[in-house]
């Protein structure tokens, strides 16, 4: 593990927790960080200030009647919103510590899912091409094992991409052919581009996941990400010096989706150490200012993001998700 341990994340997310006062910033602490149970008597204490705390009754009061707020994805550019898509907003929810057992307002969301599933959506998925409805299918259903693991609704789909996966991966290395033609097989596409492999629908259910397969998809998917970087143009074992970047929040896409998969270290090793090295003289991280779209993104804790206060308390939150995450995949 070489530098990071658990015991610095933790240290860090008290740090965090003193602080930012903020109702919620401290309820993900705990939550999120810790991994506090959620029959705990200190989520308890910490959860009615959290369901009144600004950032879940922004999240209630923008959600329309169906359960969704606005398109699934496809964002209006001409139309200023808090979330400018349904997925912005979900993924707020889920980054902030809310369950379904909390409010109703993933309840709704989570039927909000299930009714593309059953076809009976107002809201119609978008069908430019012979790939564009099964990629839809399996984000819908990653989202809804995110909200709620296990629902049947899925099991078709989850089923598809295990069989896909299985083929494409079936000797350890990935194969375009075997990909492309169970693709074909199942999903009736023709054309030689594919569907995007589904790695975070598969890896919600990955106790269904055959031995070697996770291994296998991080070889390959986070490799490629690894040399060639995703959004940025360095690799994670050449970062700069300096955190403050105009482009360093976009890193973490990179960051993140290589940690999804167990053993992550094999690329992130260097990564986790340049960030424990960054923290400032409290403890915490501050990455400056960001260039970014700033409806787009949901990591953020606050609508206040422009003071250094909110910014520091952004940055840390985000790279201890990361390094906690980490941990929970590459500690034997």
């Amino acid at each position: 593990m070489g530098l990071l341990t658990r015991e610095d994340v933790r240290k860090a997310a008290l740090r965090l927790y003193d602080f930012c006062e903020n109702p919620a910033v401290r309820y993900a602490v705990f939550f999120r960080l810790l991994d506090t149970p959620y029959e705990d008597e200190t989520l308890a204490r910490l959860r009615p200030p959290f369901l009144e705390s600004g950032i879940v009754e922004e999240l209630a009061e923008e959600q329309d009647y169906n359960g969704g707020w606005g398109p699934l994805q496809s964002k209006d550019y001409s139309q200023k919103a808090r979330f400018p898509t349904s997925t912005v907003a979900i993924n707020r929810c889920l980054y902030i510590g809310l369950t379904i057992e909390d409010r109703d307002i993933l309840i709704r969301a989570y039927e909000y899912l299930e009714d593309f599933l059953k076809g009976t959506s107002r809201e119609k998925l978008y069908n430019k091409n012979e790939r564009a409805v099964p990629w839809q299918t399996a984000r819908i259903c990653e989202m809804i094992e995110a909200v709620k693991p296990g629902n049947s609704l899925c099991d078709r789909t989850c089923g598809e991409w295990l069989y896909i996966a299985s083929r494409a991966y079936e000797d350890g290395e990935y194969s375009y052919e075997r990909d492309r033609k169970a693709q074909h097989e199942l999903f009736w596409t023709k054309e030689d581009r594919l569907v995007p492999m589904q790695s975070g629908l598969l890896l919600k259910r990955r106790g269904e996941l055959p031995p070697g397969l996770e291994e296998a998809m991080l070889r390959h998917l986070g490799g490629h990400a690894a040399r060639h970087g995703w959004f940025w143009d360095k690799t994670p074992d050449k970062l700069p010096e300096d955190f403050v970047c105009g482009k360093s929040r976009r890193w973490f896409h990179t960051f993140n989706y290589i940690n999804q998969f167990r053993g992550s270290a094999l690329f992130l090793s260097a990564a986790a150490e340049w960030l424990m090295e960054r923290q400032n003289t409290d403890g915490l991280w501050d990455w400056g200012p960001q260039t970014k779209d700033p409806w787009g993104y949901f990591g953020y804790f606050s609508t206040a993001r422009g003071d250094t206060h909110t910014r520091t308390v952004d940055c840390t939150m985000e790279v201890l998700s990361f390094l906690k995450t980490y941990l929970d995949h590459n500690e034997n």
